[in-house]
């Protein structure tokens, strides 16, 4: 049987096609009356401080955000906004195909699967409605965790839900957040998603210098774990 018991992706870029900021996040501004260039300034530079969760909850991120881009909007139009940024990161995302037959896959070789992702409000509210979702034993997100990857709290809580030690988990990402040698220093076996199309993604704190073993495909995973078994000497 395989030697790993679990196997732990990132979400966005890795479980998802290439991330970027679509057409919808428009609407977002205008609802703040905020120049559309400077909402995305603000939005790129306090990304972790926004994925920490330390800010409140959605409403309390997003006026956080405005004071920081200098607007000050109604509780009406923050309302707004935070429904409308809702459905712009909602659009944003879209599984790759491997996505759910590599889970399926998975389990059905009697692996545990989960996902670990920097994130803001908006994935655990609508990670229910993928359809990865009830492929998943585990979700463990920043934004509840009150963490940021490369921080050990993200790996072993996912471990500790699953009642896993760390070296019985493989984690696959496409190596944002210093998310590779986070798992590394977790005690995780870790692996790089670097697919072709990630050129596009759009990534904070990469690991740059990362130098551990790559897939060129999600699909991949399967083979690699297929290859770790375990060897029981005859008689």
């Amino acid at each position: 049987m395989p030697s790993y018991q679990a196997v732990l992706f990132d979400f966005f870029g890795t479980l998802t096609r290439p991330v970027q900021r679509g057409v919808a996040h428009v609407g977002t501004a205008e609802l703040l009356g905020c120049p559309t260039e400077i909402l995305t300034e603000v939005l790129n530079r306090t990304y972790y401080e926004r994925a920490s969760g330390r800010l409140g909850d959605a409403e309390a991120t997003l006026r956080w955000v405005c004071a920081q881009a200098g607007v000050h909007p109604s509780d009406h139009a923050v309302r707004a906004a935070v429904a409308s940024r809702h459905r712009a990161v909602r659009a944003d995302t879209w599984l790759r195909a491997e996505a759910v037959p590599v889970l399926a896959a998975l389990r059905q070789r009697g692996l545990r699967t989960g996902v670990i992702s920097d994130c803001t409000h908006e994935l655990p509210a609508f990670l229910p409605q993928l359809a990865v979702a009830p492929l998943l034993d585990v979700r463990v997100f920043s934004v509840q965790v009150g963490r940021c990857k490369p921080d050990p709290v993200l790996y072993l809580t996912a471990c500790q839900r699953l009642g896993l030690a760390p070296a019985d988990c493989l984690y696959v990402g496409d190596g944002g957040s210093q998310e590779l040698t986070g798992a590394e220093r977790a005690g995780m076996t870790a692996v790089q998603l670097a697919a072709p199309d990630l050129a596009t993604h759009m990534v904070f704190n990469a690991d740059l210098d990362w130098r551990g073993p790559t897939l060129d495909a999600l699909g991949e995973v399967l083979s690699l774990v297929d290859s770790y078994v375990d060897v029981v000497p005859a008689g």
